[in-house]
């Protein structure tokens, strides 16, 4: 590693050069560096996740008696994703403040990668089901999905200027949505590539090729994405306040200016005087009333819209049928095949294009100067108008204009992104204290994946209630209920903008009084027995 300049640490207490180097970070100037590290992954994330969206389809073709993905399989098939990825933010936000988020970053990846190849190549046969293996696989690259969430979310935050911290979080959350336009874009691709064989063969065996390798070709980016996560550094701040190893925090603040680190070797230990987490001190900070409300709001947030933003986005298809957009009226049924799957790529690309992408980009242009609180009062209040509009008036706008109908769900998703979509995962990346941020990220990220799984199992009992699509308005309109509870949540949650993360969660004011914080944590906890799985001197 190449050799840089610490900072100078001179006349200086631990405190004053833990401010120091944390300064370096807070003042520095706008980077892409790990905006496209953490990006990549999340458009691996979303083409991984909504690909199923077109390909449920294909994989009914071939695999389901009729031709015709059930319901019971079409919900395996989606669920099952965000299963693990509920899993997963759990499992790697508490491993991330236990082990680092360093020795974690990477290995979310590699499981994405494993599960999306075994997918691409399942097969199926007397003794085993092939929506079995898909489901199994899916749940799989779900738990690695999940790690995505806090890893990326956290490095981003801890990494990030104080004055651009919000868009650069905001830049690699909007991946999202060019991973949900490039899968879109993958599957019209695809399908016109096949059209020839589409309409020759009354079997359609070549849609088995189909679905293969649109779902296949999730791995490119992730096998690009992976060297550089495997070989970034640690963030300061988990070194700095979690290893407490003041110098080498001074090193790896540094990495921000320079883009290169070196790490120290052979050496006694400086030790910073921080909190150190535990049970007790977990309990003790969550059992503070203005400290729970935060890790609630953030939490029940994420849970109102994803019940909305995944109940839309995984039924897209399903919904651009419903409402007959697109729909084939050919006779020949290889025609009716190629028309159904092509029209369902391009309303997939439609809805990318004209909602999702420019929401994000919308929130990235604001983010840091109307602040996270008011983009996501605004996107709640405005979605709940939106989805009441929409199922209430569902008969009235289909029966005048399908094009209407196709111009709100656009919306809606405009709205998604500018708005809740994008903040409530940039506001859990900056408003915990460093010793549990990753756990509570993945916490408040879990909570959306539960909305997400309540959406996708609603959407799948209760659309067809009355006859097939009957129900959808209904489900709109509950969409505009839950809308409704996420702007009374985001009252909980503060304003983060142009504030450093200490200052937004008290780290400085802690650790200023830290022996008083420690005797308060043994006083406050005493009648608590058992220790976190982190012992106090942080040996891993």
């Amino acid at each position: 590693m190449a050799t840089v300049t610490a900072i100078p640490t001179d006349g200086l207490t631990k405190a004053q050069r833990r401010r120091a180097a944390l300064a370096e970070v807070d003042n520095a100037a706008f980077s892409w560096y790990h905006v496209k590290i953490a990006g990549v992954g999340f458009f691996t994330d979303a083409y991984d996740i909504f690909a199923i969206n077109m390909c449920s389809a294909m994989i009914g073709i071939i695999y389901s008696k009729g031709g015709t993905i059930t319901a019971n399989q079409d919900l395996g098939l989606k669920v099952a994703t965000p299963v693990g990825t509920l899993i997963g933010q759990l499992l790697f936000g508490w491993l991330a403040d236990v082990v680092g988020r360093k020795k974690m970053y990477g290995v979310e990846l590699m499981l994405i990668i494993v599960a999306t190849f075994g997918q691409a190549i399942a097969g199926h046969g007397p003794g085993v089901n092939m929506y079995g293996v898909l489901i199994t696989w899916r749940f799989i690259m779900g738990v690695g999905i999940g790690g995505d969430y806090p890893l990326s979310a956290i490095i981003t935050s801890e990494f990030a200027t104080t004055r651009y911290r919000g868009r650069m979080m905001n830049a690699v959350f909007a991946m999202q949505g060019f991973g949900n336009l490039a899968a879109a874009i993958t599957a019209l691709v695809v399908t016109v590539a096949f059209k020839d064989s589409i309409l020759k063969y009354s079997d359609h065996h070549t849609v088995d090729h189909m679905w293969r390798i649109i779902i296949g070709l999730g791995i490119v980016p992730a096998t690009i994405a992976l060297y550089f996560r495997l070989t970034i550094p640690e963030t300061p701040r988990y070194t700095m306040d979690i290893e407490r190893d003041l110098d080498q925090a001074e090193r790896d603040a540094d990495f921000v200016k320079t883009g290169k680190f070196e790490r120290i070797e052979d050496r006694v230990v400086e030790r910073v005087d921080v909190p150190k987490a535990s049970r007790r001190d977990f309990i003790r900070h969550y059992s503070k009333m203005s400290n729970f409300k935060v890790l609630f709001g953030c939490a029940w947030s994420w849970f109102a819209l994803d019940i909305a933003f995944y109940g839309l986005g995984l039924n897209s298809s399903i919904i651009l049928t419903a409402i007959g957009f697109g729909s084939s009226h050919s006779k020949d049924p290889n025609r009716k095949v190629y028309d159904t799957l092509y029209n369902q790529a391009v309303g997939n690309i439609i809805i990318s294009v004209a909602g999702l992408i420019p929401g994000y980009w919308a929130s990235f242009i604001f983010i840091d100067s109307w602040g996270r609180k008011p983009i996501q009062l605004m996107g709640f209040i405005l979605l709940t108008i939106i989805f009441i509009i929409m199922g209430f008036g569902y008969d009235a706008i289909l029966g005048n204009s399908k094009g209407a109908f196709v111009f709100l769900y656009c919306l809606a998703n405009f709205f998604q992104n500018f708005g809740p979509n994008t903040t409530t995962f940039i506001i859990p990346g900056e408003v915990f204290p460093t010793r549990y941020r990753s756990t509570s990220h993945g916490i408040s990220a879990a909570s959306g994946k539960l909305g997400a799984i309540v959406a996708q199992v609603g959407f799948a009992r209760l659309k067809d209630i009355h006859g097939p699509g009957k129900f959808i308005k209904h489900i709109l309109e509950l969409f505009a209920l839950f809308m409704l509870t996420g702007i009374f949540s985001t009252l909980l949650v503060p304003e983060t903008k142009g504030k450093t993360l200490e200052e937004l969660n008290g780290e400085e004011e802690v650790e200023d009084n830290y022996a008083a914080h420690e005797k308060a944590v043994e006083r406050d906890s005493s009648s608590n027995s058992g220790r976190h799985p982190i012992d106090d001197d942080r040996k891993l």
